[in-house]
């Protein structure tokens, strides 16, 4: 008898954090300019994240706001902020433990694309998690 098949789920279990991190099931959310709201893909990304973080409930997520490169250095860490609180506090309101999700920003210091026009800052504006711990 040919052995079961690894469940992707079960695999996370088994992952070290930097593998999880490299490849992560969490995805991330993105925002409009000059914006913390959630829209309804958003909303969307962060009720299948809770689903994960209910199954894996000891992971400990950081969830970092980032945005694009336009504006200043202050105003940009404070937009990330708010970024990443609308992520945690949405998260708070499906079922996750507080407890369990930490925020930071880093407003346009780390990009994920680097290029200079509207496809690259809008892949920019975003809340990425980050498994920190499990």
């Amino acid at each position: 008898m040919p052995p079961e098949p690894v469940r992707e789920e079960d695999s996370l279990a088994t992952r070290s954090l930097d593998d999880l991190n490299r490849e992560s099931p969490l995805v991330p959310v993105f925002y409009a300019l000059d914006s913390a709201q959630l829209d309804p893909d958003s909303q969307g990304d962060l009720e299948r994240n809770a689903e994960l973080l209910g199954q894996y409930s000891s992971w400990v997520i950081t969830i970092e706001g980032h945005c694009d490169e336009r504006g200043t250095a202050e105003y940009n860490l404070a937009l990330g902020e708010r970024r990443a609180l609308a992520a945690r506090d949405y998260l708070v309101t499906l079922g996750i433990s507080g407890d369990r999700l930490r925020t930071v920003s880093y407003g346009k210091e780390f990009p994920f694309d680097p290029g200079h026009d509207e496809e690259a800052w809008q892949r920019n504006r975003r809340a990425h998690f980050v498994i920190t711990a499990r």
